[in-house]
């Protein structure tokens, strides 16, 4: 299976910090890959560096064979590879469907053609009754799904989710998990940090594991839960065994 994503040997460093420490893996098009592991292990860091958000100190990031790695966000963007915040950040005085024709416009100079496409991602995040409701006003389970929408509608190839799932209920969490389902139909590569396990273990393809900024696993959900390094920094005997109960 081709890759889409290539990160390698990726180092990001604040000073004395070093926040990511020669990470590679590789996100294969057509899949989900979920990036895990305990806070400050350097999984939104390794985001931003993808993103364009930061310039890694060395390494490289390639995206469909092309060396992105020193690239603006705007570029990267429009190269097709976007993302998404851990903190939503919608233009609150805007209307839900304005805010989703913001990223429409990435690709569509016209307003017709920009609007069709915000009202199919309208529609594929469930976000019709709520499309003139000011964006400020929405629960934050539904300014989780305008940022996803926001994010579609720039009609990228690969779309990097960071958190998109925390805080919410159950209910939404679900939803949640069927719309990322549905996206992956439409040909979108995705590539989640999330902290729901749960979540996350039965829809991805593979996971890849920092702790410390450094990768520690990659691999199928099935192999990564028995991971003893992987255990012992993030999961938990506990938490994997009951993984391991749901995919019996």
């Amino acid at each position: 299976m081709m890759a889409l994503l290539e990160v390698r040997d990726l180092t990001m460093k604040f000073g004395s910090l070093v926040a990511n420490n020669d990470v590679s893996f590789d996100v294969e098009e057509g899949t989900i890959v979920g990036l895990i592991g305990p806070n400050g292990a350097g999984k939104t860091t390794l985001f931003n560096c993808i993103s364009g958000v930061y310039k890694p100190t060395s390494g490289k990031i390639f995206y469909d064979g092309v060396d992105i790695t020193k690239w603006p966000p705007h570029k990267v963007a429009r190269l097709g590879a976007v993302r998404t915040f851990q903190i939503v950040r919608p233009l609150n005085d805007m209307s839900v469907i304005d805010n989703i024709l913001v990223g429409a416009f990435l690709r569509n100079a016209s307003i017709d053609a920009a609007l069709d496409v915000a009202e199919a991602c309208l529609k594929m995040c469930h976000l019709e009754d709520h499309r003139n409701k000011r964006a400020g006003s929405l629960t934050i389970g539904l300014k989780k799904r305008l940022e996803l929408a926001r994010a579609l509608a720039t009609q990228p190839r690969l779309l990097m989710l960071d958190e998109v799932m925390a805080g919410l209920t159950g209910t939404e969490l679900k939803e949640a998990v069927d719309l990322l389902r549905n996206i992956k139909t439409k040909g979108v590569t995705l590539l989640v940090v999330e902290h729901i396990m749960e979540a996350l273990m039965p829809l991805a393809d593979k996971v890849v594991v920092l702790d410390g900024g450094v990768k520690i696993a990659e691999g199928p959900p099935s192999e990564v839960v028995q991971n003893e390094r992987v255990i012992a920094a993030y999961l938990g005997e506990k938490f994997s065994n009951r993984l391991r109960e749901m995919k019996a």
